[in-house]
């Protein structure tokens, strides 16, 4: 374990304590990755029973549900301020609001926060700005004002058009709130992502097609089509309901690579469907193992130093999370990625690419040379799982079938 910097240290000791990540470590970077940044805004109108998240429900009266906003703003400039010395000069090409419920930031808010940013980051000029939102958040005025601040990619949690999937989901949206949502989304952004789940209780191969076909309507730039999983942790986890059987789930699969495919849309990652040149440029730098400074409360990073590379974890309870950051601790856990832990971070994330990634990426992104990876290389590909180029590291379709399987070779013995 890696020293902690102790909570109440001034920001100059957090500035030396950057030091330690530049001596001696077990691998030596060629140079660094793309950074990208993270916001997390932990509240939402209700916890989905799925969800798996660090969110907090906010019930409210009449219709409002109020945070501790400007708290909340505070806590996060502190955070991004105590951890400028291990970022320092490197531009930010992504930013991500993510959630719980960004949305429920007032325009004032959301404005404040992408100064914060801006004055305290040297954000690229065409950086990718992405805000989550949720349907039952929507009005058309104060998403005209998120544009206006800078937010330049919505992110809309549809999940599903049919109203009965939606309440066995917890949504706090019917279909017609997913619609009007979409309507309002696409007056201000030209860059739309819409969410979606397959594979629902209940859920027949007919209504799965509807619901597939209802947000191809819309020709938004991106979707993203989840399988739904029952994660531990959940209320579904602990009362499963009845799914679709795997047969069923893979018919579903098969419809949807077919339908987006024929609606001019490439599925180039598990996922996720993009029409050309419209990819989520903040995921993609997730899966070809970029950095990423998280801030806020529950939120995880990846910093890359030239010897080392540090992953971090924010307090999770947003009450802990405000109270530290402004005493100087925002940060919970840090610790250092092992050598040995390297391959199988890096393969669980460039694995997910209909394209792969470059195979000299693998030394570029973990310091580590091929030859680390050679014996589950030659073994994937020998399966059938990989395809046979020593140029690149692109699973093939049946790999891309037995995604796990394939990313467990990589596990270290």
């Amino acid at each position: 374990m890696i020293p902690i910097v102790p909570a109440g240290t001034p920001p100059a000791a957090t500035a030396d304590n950057t030091q330690l990540w530049l001596k001696p470590g077990q691998i030596a970077l060629p140079g660094s990755p793309p950074l990208s940044l993270y916001v997390h805004v932990p509240w939402c109108v209700r916890k989905c029973p799925y969800c798996d998240f660090n969110s907090h429900a906010v019930p409210g009266k009449d219709g409002s549900h109020d945070i501790p906003e400007e708290a909340y703003l505070d806590a996060l400039r502190a955070d991004l301020e105590q951890s400028l010395p291990l970022v320092w000069g490197r531009p930010v090409h992504t930013v991500f609001i993510g959630g719980g419920t960004p949305s429920l930031l007032s325009a004032a808010g959301m404005d404040r926060l992408l100064s914060d940013i801006r004055a305290l980051l040297p954000l690229d000029a065409d950086a990718e700005i992405t805000m989550e939102a949720n349907p039952g958040t929507f009005e058309a005025e104060r998403f005209a004002s998120y544009r206006a601040s800078g937010v330049n990619r919505l992110s809309i949690g549809i999940q599903s058009f049919n109203d009965s999937h939606l309440q066995a989901l917890g949504r706090i949206h019917g279909e017609r709130e997913a619609r009007a949502a979409i309507d309002i989304a696409q007056r201000s952004f030209d860059n739309v992502n819409l969410d979606l789940m397959y594979a629902l209780p209940g859920q027949t191969m007919e209504q799965c097609r509807s619901d597939l076909e209802a947000a191809l309507s819309y020709g938004t730039t991106h979707l993203s089509l989840y399988h739904l999983t029952l994660e531990p942790n959940t209320l579904f986890a602990k009362y499963p309901p009845a799914l679709p059987d795997d047969d069923l789930a893979y018919e579903m699969q098969d419809l949807i690579e077919a339908r987006t495919t024929e609606a001019g849309y490439r599925h180039y990652e598990t996922s996720a469907y993009a029409r050309p040149h419209r990819e989520a440029r903040h995921n993609l730098n997730y899966w070809r193992f970029g950095d990423y400074l998280g801030i806020g409360a529950g939120a995880h990073g990846k910093l890359s130093f030239p010897n080392r590379i540090l992953r971090q974890m924010r307090h999770k309870h947003p009450a802990t999370y405000m109270a530290q950051a402004m005493a100087g601790n925002a940060v919970q856990e840090a610790r250092e990625v092992s050598a040995d832990e390297l391959p199988f971070e890096f393969m669980l994330n460039a694995l997910r690419l209909t394209d792969g990634v470059p195979a000299s990426s693998f030394h570029d992104m973990t310091g580590l040379r091929l030859h680390a990876i050679s014996r589950p290389l030659a073994a994937a590909e020998k399966k059938g799982l990989l395809e046979a180029d020593p140029t690149v590291i692109r699973p093939t379709e049946l790999g891309r079938r037995f995604l796990n399987d394939l990313q467990e070779m990589f596990l270290k013995d």
